[in-house]
């Protein structure tokens, strides 16, 4: 029948049913996809989650010790004298509590905040804890003092294998307290061994932020132990670590919120040390409820934001802020080192490793603190904060400088070649010469008469800016001088710097230009874009200047020697030229001199001639004189710097009568 149905049901090994769907129980999801859950490079993530337990017996007033012990056999051993984990049997679960909080995910003591709650501050609400070290572990042996019992529980992969064990404590017991003795399964980790920097930063870290608490740590294969107690928290630490020498003294101070807030919890708040340094690389360290946030979050947004709008409303007040200088957070926050240690009821973290904080408020509960607390040192130490506000501007300064840096021009990823650029056939950068070339006339008469084989041309228009005191990163806004950059293939470079030299593409870079002042001007302005800019194609040899001449004398044919033409650099060379002919007999008069304006008035034959035929031309390599590059640098100060007028008036005054010009 029509009805009856084709489709034919597919092997049992693909089924696809009620019995496909695998439900993963217990500690089988940590299992199977490790990374989900914590920090797979090292196992130093799932002991931390139990020193974690730890410190929060001791934020919670319950402990003054912790005790880390790195066993012989790679096992990790973390005690405390808190109160003891809980090991009678749970109302619902009908299991040892002990055993709950080893073997499910979601199982612990801090999810009651508030009145009546265990604990009112710890690290996080996500519950799975120490049952992940319990999964990760090859064997894990949790010991729990308390009420004058001792309880000892062993697992395997999670697994309960020696199940709940109860004693009376006996004489060397302690009162009260947890032991948790864990073996990292190395198969879960790319590496089974401890970062030992981290480690200790870590336990140095909980010592900061808990003044009064010692902590402990024993390496048994070193015999080394170390031991940590800070009676003056968060100051000590900073100016211990601190990097560069503070421009003020340290800003130290903490804010909680009493019963009377409105908008956060009673207890809620922060501590906090800040430093500003000139320089040396920052110090940043936040945690909550003495976790540490290695990614910041909400809480170090919260002191950026109490920082800047103190700062700027000191600004403000003072009328300290130059015209044009917008202050930005990131002006202030700079250049500050802190310690942030802030308590946050009901915690909020992005992803299980507690990196990063999210809970929104936070930025407001830290902000809240900090904000009138600066506002009122600042107010209370005028000069220290005349210091910090010069450095905030400073910082502002630089940062507006950098946002105006110019880059080359790319398309796709390469710097595009300056349409203006008339390039030549061959790759071959011995032979290879480019002439930059005042003016676009003059231009057109030079992509004629040259060379096409290794000859390029780059017309340049107008005069070229004096770079002398440009900063470099600015160069690129103007147009002239990133064609000439991108022509050549070098960026521009100071004097100890390796700029890369691979990609030049010409030889020769010959600066060409009229035989008169204005030519003479623009040679200036070149010569001092290379000699600042570029002074590794100076040292190299590169730099060159084209001489063409001024003067161009056309001799009639005298005997056997046919009309001639002779061309003259200068007044001096004109005279040899017409003293020449009149001892060949040429009579006064009997020659005709012509003066060019400039190398547009030349054809492409005579340019070709006069200035771009390498048998006949006249080409000047550019290089250091007497002085050396600090002496080079003084001189050209003097000549091309903005304020130096006094100087150049002095040199004038100097040197003025020895110098023929034609004005």
């Amino acid at each position: 029948m029509a009805t009856q149905s084709t489709v034919k049901t597919s092997s049992a090994s693909s089924e696809y049913s009620e019995g496909s769907i695998r439900v993963l129980k217990g500690l089988e999801p940590v299992k199977q996809r490790p990374g989900m859950y914590t920090r797979t490079d090292n196992p130093l993530h799932i002991i931390q989650e139990v020193l974690d337990n730890a410190a929060d017996e001791a934020l919670a007033g319950y402990g003054k010790k912790i005790k880390v012990i790195l066993h012989a056999d790679g096992s990790v051993s973390i005690e405390d004298d808190g109160r003891g984990i809980p090991f009678g049997l749970h109302p619902e679960e009908n299991a040892p509590v002990i055993e709950l909080v080893f073997t499910r995910l979601h199982a612990g003591g801090k999810f009651d905040k508030g009145k009546g709650g265990a604990y009112s501050f710890s690290g996080g609400l996500h519950g799975v804890g120490v049952s992940v070290t319990n999964a990760l572990s090859k064997r894990l042996e949790a010991t729990s003092y308390r009420e004058g019992q001792v309880a000892t529980l062993v697992f395997s992969g999670g697994d309960v294998t020696e199940p709940l064990v109860k004693r009376a404590t006996g004489e060397g017991d302690r009162k009260q307290g947890t032991t948790v003795r864990a073996w990292p399964d190395a198969k879960y980790f790319e590496s089974s061994a401890l970062p030992m920097n981290e480690l200790t930063h870590l336990l140095r870290s909980k010592a900061v932020l808990m003044p009064g608490v010692t902590v402990t740590l024993v390496n048994e294969k070193t015999k080394e132990t170390q031991q940590w107690q800070y009676k003056a928290g968060l100051r000590d630490y900073l100016t211990q670590t601190l990097n560069g020498d503070p421009v003020i003294p340290l800003f130290e101070g903490e804010g909680f919120a009493d019963g009377n807030s409105e908008s956060f919890a009673e207890g809620e708040g922060a501590s906090w040390a800040v430093a500003f340094t000139e320089d040396g690389a920052p110090v940043r360290e936040s945690y909550v409820n003495l976790i540490p946030t290695s990614a910041g979050g909400t809480h170090d947004s919260g002191l950026r934001d109490g920082l800047f709008t103190a700062v700027k409303s000191f600004i403000e007040l003072h009328g300290l802020l130059p015209k044009g200088v917008k202050l930005m957070p990131e002006d202030v926050f700079a250049r500050a080192s802190y310690v942030l240690s802030a308590k946050v009821l009901d915690p909020q973290f992005q992803g299980q490793i507690k990196e990063r904080l999210n809970s929104r408020d936070a930025v407001r509960l830290v902000s809240s603190f900090v904000r009138p607390a600066l506002e009122l040192w600042l107010n209370e130490h005028v000069d220290y904060g005349k210091k910090l506000a010069e450095l905030a501007i400073k910082a502002a300064q630089t940062r507006q400088k950098a946002g105006q840096k110019v880059e080359k021009r790319k398309s796709s990823g390469v710097a595009v070649l300056p349409g203006k650029l008339t390039d030549c056939e061959s790759k071959d950068i011995l032979h290879n010469e480019v002439f930059l070339v005042e003016g676009d006339s003059a231009g057109g008469s030079a992509k004629m008469g040259r060379n096409k084989e290794s000859q390029a041309i780059l017309p340049l228009r107008g005069k070229v800016l004096n770079t002398w005191e440009v900063d470099r990163d600015r160069l690129f806004a103007n147009n002239e001088i990133h064609d000439i950059s991108v022509a050549i293939g070098v960026d521009p470079h100071g004097p100890n710097d390796n700029p890369d030299m691979s990609n030049l593409r010409y030889g020769k870079v010959c600066i060409l230009s009229d035989a008169d002042v204005d030519g003479s001007h623009i040679q200036v302005l070149l010569l001092t874009l290379f000699f600042r800019h570029f002074p590794k194609l100076i040292e190299a040899g590169h730099l060159y200047v084209a001489r063409p001449p001024l003067f161009r004398v056309d001799a009639p044919a005298r005997g056997k020697k046919p009309a001639s033409k002779a061309y003259a650099l200068d007044e001096g060379e004109l005279t040899a030229i017409i003293d020449k002919l009149r001892k060949d007999g040429v009579k006064e008069g009997g020659w005709s001199i012509s003066r060019f304006k400039g190398l547009g008035e030349m054809s492409a034959e005579q340019l070709w001639d006069t200035t771009l035929n390498p048998d006949t031309r006249r080409l000047l390599p550019i290089e250091l004189g007497p002085l050396d590059n600090a002496g080079t640098e003084n001189l050209m100060t003097q000549l091309m710097g903005k304020g130096e007028a006094a100087a150049r008036r002095e040199l004038m005054e100097l040197h003025g009568d020895s110098i023929e010009i034609d004005v």
